[in-house]
Formats: structure tokens, C-alpha cells, sequence
């Protein structure tokens, strides 16, 4: 695994952000060292299962790749982990991130029309999430979606309820579920924005990309996503890898299929940078 250093040619920054209640959401900006113009903007949240994680795992991720060789801006969140407080705490940060974004733009260095959101494992489900609640608010637009691997069911899929995998499987699984919803597991009525694949209304989501691997817990969550978008008409693609548990491309970064799983996301991230804007609406 990569370590959580920050590479030549790259400038980080932190801010703190106070939210209406009085609560504190840290940032860390991830930028290139020089920037000929406004980049494009990335909004990339952690994986850990909700409970664990902070915004600096982008250093050992697909995320920073994204600022290297494609120029990007990353905002990463150090969002409220589920032992602090349960859902909506974690997607409350992401999305007050996002606003600070749009309303930030030309100070981050970023485009409007082009502000991105990624993740990996919870990450993931929270980029999913968030996808939904931008489109359902309808005060911020996100260009183009990065949920890898997302951590998106609360429920038993045939892949993630006697799965045994390392670093993630169903008993970690189930705990991490039940500490991130607390008094709302088990019921029939949970958000979307809670658990992404309770969603019934996958159209004006933004284009996607993911990979997942196909022992690993989320594989059929991940595919479902994909083929909802699709069935929506939204652009959605996804890549399989065989033999990868989860979070494969991190800890075995040198391996030649997480390498090549690691050129095609930039693949299509580059792809996403030269095709997919969404300009933003105004503010009432």
C-alpha cells in the first residue's frame, strides 16, 4: 500500500467550515502545484465503513491519482463517523462540502460546471447518496459520479451476506450497518440517502464510472447501481474484476491488475473531464 504521503508536484490545504448548528466540518484541499486555469473539482469522501476514515486516505486511493495526472482539485471531507453521530450526520457534512464548492469555486481553483463527486467503499455509498440528495434539492449540480466499490445496501445481497473476504465481509458488514443507522435499522422505510440502493428513482442522476471486484461484499450492490442508472437512461459504466476483495486496488497497488484497474478509471475519469458539465443553477 501506497503511504499516506503527500507526492511531488502537489499542494494541500486545510480549512474548517462552520455549519448552521454550530458544528466544525474539517476540508483538505488536494491541488496540483500549478494550475493554468480552473480544474476540475472532485469532492472525494473516504471509505471505512462510516465508523472509521479520515479525509488524508486519498493520499493511498484512486483520488489522488485524479490531481496528479489529470489536474484535478479534490475537497475531502473529514465527515462525522458513525460512533459520533448516525445517519444524516455523515451526508449533512458531505453535503454542506458540496455547497462550499459551488459557492467557493473560483477561490478553489475549480470550474462550477464541472464539480464531481467520488469514493471508495462508504465513500462510495455516501457519493451515491449525495448524487441523489443534490438532484432532490436542486441547488447544487454534480457533473459526473466515482462510487468504487460503494457501500450501498443495508441489506443482505447474495454477495454480501456469506461473504468471508479479507478487510471487509459480512459480519463487519452488518456492525457497521447497524452503528451508521442505529434506531432506523431493520425498518421497512429507510432514505435513500441513507442506504442508496433504497432508491426507486434512478433517473436525472449524474453519468457514472465504478469497478468492484466480484468476490467482494458489495459486488451485486454494485451492479444493481449500475444497471438502475442504465435503466434510467443515465450513462453509467463499470468494470469487474475477478479475484479482487475489497479495496484490492489499495492494498495491492502494485499488483498488475490493480495497476490496470487503476489506468482505466483514469480512462474514464479523463473521458468525464472532456464530456460531462453540469452548470449550476442560481441561488434563490
Amino acid at each position: 500500500m501506497k503511504s499516506f504521503k503527500k507526492p511531488e508536484g502537489v499542494e494541500t490545504e486545510r480549512r474548517v467550515i462552520t455549519l448552521k448548528e454550530g458544528h466544525h466540518l474539517r476540508l483538505l484541499i488536494i491541488r496540483p502545484a500549478e494550475i493554468s486555469g480552473p480544474a476540475t473539482g472532485v469532492l472525494w469522501m473516504h471509505g471505512g465503513g462510516y465508523k472509521t476514515g479520515f479525509a488524508e486516505i486519498a493520499f493511498i486511493s484512486r483520488a489522488i491519482d485524479l490531481v496528479t495526472e489529470c489536474g484535478a482539485v479534490l475537497v475531502c471531507p473529514n465527515y462525522t463517523l458513525s460512533p459520533v453521530k448516525p445517519y444524516p450526520a455523515a451526508i449533512k457534512d458531505c453535503y454542506a462540502a458540496l455547497l462550499y464548492m459551488k459557492k467557493h469555486a473560483e477561490e478553489l481553483g475549480i470550474r462550477p460546471d464541472q464539480l464531481m463527486a467520488g469514493g471508495e467503499s462508504a465513500g462510495g455509498g455516501l457519493t451515491a447518496a449525495l448524487c441523489m440528495l443534490a438532484r432532490d434539492r436542486g441547488r447544487v449540480n454534480i457533473a459526473y459520479q466515482m462510487p468504487l466499490y460503494p457501500m450501498l445496501d443495508c441489506r443482505d445481497t447474495p454477495s454480501s451476506e456469506h461473504n468471508t473476504e479479507k478487510v471487509w465481509n459480512t459480519s463487519r458488514n452488518h456492525l457497521a450497518w447497524k452503528l451508521y443507522l442505529r434506531s432506523l435499522e431493520g425498518r421497512e422505510d429507510i432514505p435513500c440517502y441513507a442506504s442508496p440502493a433504497r432508491c426507486t428513482d434512478y433517473s436525472g442522476l449524474p453519468p457514472a464510472y465504478t469497478f468492484v471486484g466480484d468476490i467482494e461484499p458489495f459486488y451485486c450492490e454494485t451492479v444493481d447501481y449500475i444497471e438502475n442508472l442504465r435503466a434510467a437512461g443515465v450513462p453509467a459504466e463499470i468494470d469487474v474484476y475477478k479475484g479482487f476483495y475489497h479495496a484490492y486496488d489499495m492494498f495491492e497497488n502494485d499488483a498488475p491488475d490493480a495497476r490496470e484497474a487503476a489506468r482505466v478509471f483514469l480512462e474514464h475519469f479523463r473521458y468525464a473531464q472532456q464530456n460531462y458539465f453540469a452548470p449550476q443553477p442560481e441561488e434563490p
